[in-house]
């Protein structure tokens, strides 16, 4: 599976390899993806580049972005993430780049040294990296961020869950939640996770995430998550579980308070504050697999992260309607199922293109007891046919439709939640399903 990984990321992400200069514990040319070296601990040998442009700012924001499995610093430098260091020409800000050394070039995220502040693996390395960066840039305390794609993306969980008093924002696009990837057997892949099995509670995330640092009692980072609704690499209902660990460390709901999209394909939802640079968002996009970042995209991830600017952004963000990238159509209302009764709530989101959708459901058990084997019945709108789903099975594929569980999540405890989802065709009609019942008991919208 980790061999599949690397040669997905190698197609999709077409890494090109920078040359670079080594630098001996001084601050680097301006201007040039440089090595350097002598940065502080480094237990997994690590290998640190940076990136300054010509006209850095007096107090410079820094991005730390993180390569995907078989990539590299220069790769990501040149490729993909090229669109950040445009960025930082003209806003200023340091970027600094660490670069996986073991074969494959992934980086750990499921040892219990990796999944432990301070504790002896990739993360702790990288964190002497930030400090180093921090100590000769002036950088802004306020306005240190994370961002990174596919194993990167999970190191960014791990970094913001890890690092809260460090990392003002993050960005992940295509990852898992923080801990998801855990493992105790010193393998670095966790197949239940790649999959989109493992599936928890808002609350059972939240507490693993803070398990990384514990005692911290302060605020975490803003998260911004994206996901191909056709991923099979670290699969989409990651991207769910991911919404759950963050609105929860931040206490917000899972409902969404803006949706809207972007593109056609695009599911944006926001949650918490509404602005641009939401306390939580989460941008779906329909028919993709494990190929992101693309074109465009981290535009998006710039103006979240704060990166489009040369001082600090407001603590507050404004609560006016928000302002976006070129092309952010109006907005639009969450799509929520009709109110009901019971003791069941429902949340659902779709997000359409053409002829197809995707709908992603989460079904919470509001009662005081626990539910084990469930079903959700509900009404597809005319013209919708289910092609695929995930955390259920699905019969009939068009009408009445019941959704039943699958064996790892029969049971929803008191004031748990589980989140499924389908792809489906349409004719024209791409509503949300109405009618929830679960186990024949109707249920509230939310």
């Amino acid at each position: 599976m980790r061999r599949y990984l690397r040669l997905a990321l190698s197609m999709a992400m077409l890494p090109l390899i920078a040359a670079t200069v080594l630098l001996v514990a001084r601050p680097a040319a301006a201007a040039s993806l440089t090595r350097v070296t002598g940065f502080g601990n480094n237990p997994t040998n690590l290998n640190m580049y940076v990136y300054v442009p010509d006209n850095v700012a007096p107090r410079p924001a820094l991005l730390l972005l993180v390569h995907y499995c078989s990539g590299s610093a220069g790769g990501i430098f040149n490729g993909n993430g090229r669109d950040y260091v445009t960025a930082a020409d003209r806003y200023g800000y340091v970027i600094v780049l660490p670069e996986a050394t073991r074969s494959g070039s992934c980086f750990d995220v499921s040892t219990p040294q990796a999944l432990r502040r301070d504790g002896g693996s990739d993360s702790t390395g990288i964190m002497s990296m930030v400090a180093w960066a921090r100590s000769r840039y002036n950088v802004d305390p306020a306005r240190i961020v994370v961002s990174g794609f596919s194993s990167g993306a999970m190191m960014t969980n791990v970094l913001a869950a890890q690092y809260p008093d460090v990392f003002a924002a993050a960005s992940a696009f295509s990852g898992v939640p923080a801990g998801c990837f855990a493992t105790t057997d010193g393998s670095l892949w966790n197949s239940t996770c790649s999959g989109g099995r493992l599936i928890k509670t808002a609350d059972q995330w939240a507490s693993q995430a803070r398990a990384m640092y514990p005692g911290y009692s302060g605020s975490y980072p803003r998260m911004q998550l994206w996901h191909g609704t056709t991923d099979t690499t670290l699969a989409y209902p990651n991207f769910g579980e991911e919404i759950k660990q963050w609105t929860a460390l931040h206490g917000l709901s899972q409902t969404p308070a803006f949706t809207d999209h972007p593109q056609s394909s695009w599911t944006r939802t926001r949650y918490g504050t509404t602005s641009t640079r939401a306390t939580v968002e989460g941008i779906s996009i329909a028919g993709v697999g494990h190929a992101l970042p693309m074109s465009g995209q981290l535009a998006y991830a710039i103006s979240f992260l704060g990166l489009d600017g040369t001082s600090t952004p407001p603590t507050s963000p404004p609560t006016s309607p928000p302002t976006s990238p070129p092309t952010s159509p109006p907005t639009s209302p969450p799509t929520s199922p009709p109110a009901g009764s019971g003791a069941c709530r429902v949340a659902a989101t779709v997000s359409a293109w053409n002829t197809g959708l995707t709908e992603s459901i989460t079904i919470t058990n509001t009662s005081a007891t626990a539910v084990t084997g469930w079903s959700l019945g509900f009404m597809l709108p005319a013209g919708q046919t289910i092609t695929s789903g995930w955390n259920a099975t699905y019969t009939p594929s068009s009408g009445a439709v019941t959704a039943a569980n699958v064996s790892y999540n029969a049971a929803i405890p008191a004031g748990g939640s589980v989140s499924i989802g389908f792809q489906a065709t349409h004719t024209g009609n791409a509503g949300a399903a109405s009618g929830f019942a679960l186990n024949g008991a109707a249920c509230g919208a939310g």
